[in-house]
């Protein structure tokens, strides 16, 4: 029995548990998914609980930090990602499951990471809200101008990030009061996980066929996201070195420039593209999973 509740309250097992589930029980994945709004609001809420609005205060001296996290997370990421999606994906939906890669937020694991990692925390913080702002913005006219033909109306997914960044940002900040901030501690990573899990097993549920019939579908999608992962992180952290740049502002930034959230580019590509379009995010979890593993084990054996 504590072997079943370490498995069902361990960040890694849920995930890998999401996507096994949904290769076995993917027939149910289509009752949960019109539900998939409410579930990504509840787990966007929580999750940023973690970025405190108040580090904001000071605009001039933060300002180059927000810009990093705008340029990192959608620039250099989008630079490498986006050109290879296009020469190797077999489908224009799969091509717009990465259009809507690049357009989501970063990943929220970037802040816990930094402090497990030995990064920094506050640099995290203040670049993911910069980037988290800069997502309202950015994903319409991304996906509005590399998916026109497909008649997305930018208008319409500008509305859906303000219901699904910018609300629950404003929400998360509520939640971070004095009276009940310690309570959302208690649960925030369990809500965040299981709420993802959720949107993985949807992803993975509704496309179970292609997962188990198709892979020339599945392998281009795989080779991109480990180059844009895997790949991306190894360079940066390269030229981070010719640039001196410390270990602790590398580490964060390493991050910044590969990780994205998964959930939220589940949810989208279902929604504007159908479900092929949610096969490049369902795999996506995956390999940052494996990502974050790789960086932990590689900085403990680091340490003298």
């Amino acid at each position: 029995m504590k072997i079943i509740k370490n498995i069902l309250l361990n960040r890694n097992a849920i995930l890998v548990l999401a996507v096994i589930a949904g290769l076995i029980f993917g027939d149910f994945a289509p009752l949960i998914k019109d539900y998939n709004i409410y579930i990504l609001g509840i787990t966007m809420t929580f999750s940023m609980t973690g970025l405190n609005l108040l580090l904001l205060n000071n605009p001039k001296k933060i300002g180059k930090t927000l810009m990093m996290g705008f340029i990192l997370n959608y620039l250099v990421f989008g630079a490498v990602l986006l050109p290879i999606a296009w020469w190797l994906m077999p489908s224009k939906e799969l091509f717009y499951g990465f259009v809507v890669i690049v357009a989501a937020p970063p990943g929220v694991a970037i802040i816990p990471f930094s402090y497990i990692l030995k990064g920094k925390v506050d640099y995290a913080i203040i670049a993911l809200t910069g980037a988290f702002a800069a997502s309202i913005v950015v994903a319409p006219l991304l996906v509005g101008i590399l998916a026109q033909n497909e008649g997305i109306k930018p208008y319409n997914l500008f509305i859906t990030m303000v219901q699904l960044v910018l609300i629950p940002l404003l929400l998360a900040q509520i939640l971070r009061i004095k009276a009940i901030f310690p309570l959302v501690q208690k649960i925030r990573g369990k809500v965040v996980d299981w709420g993802f899990a959720l949107l993985i097993f949807v992803a993975v549920g509704v496309n179970r066929d292609a997962f188990f019939t198709n892979p020339k579908v599945l392998l281009p999608v795989v080779i991109t996201i480990v180059i844009g992962t895997f790949g991306l992180g190894f360079v940066y952290s390269r030229v981070a070195k010719r640039l001196k740049i410390s270990s602790e502002l590398t580490i964060t930034q390493q991050m910044l420039s590969t990780i994205k959230s998964s959930g939220f580019s589940v949810f989208t590509a279902l929604t504007l593209f159908g479900k092929e379009a949610a096969i490049p995010s369902a795999i996506l979890a995956v390999v940052v999973l494996m990502y974050l593993i790789f960086l932990s084990l590689k900085t403990s054996s680091s340490k003298p």
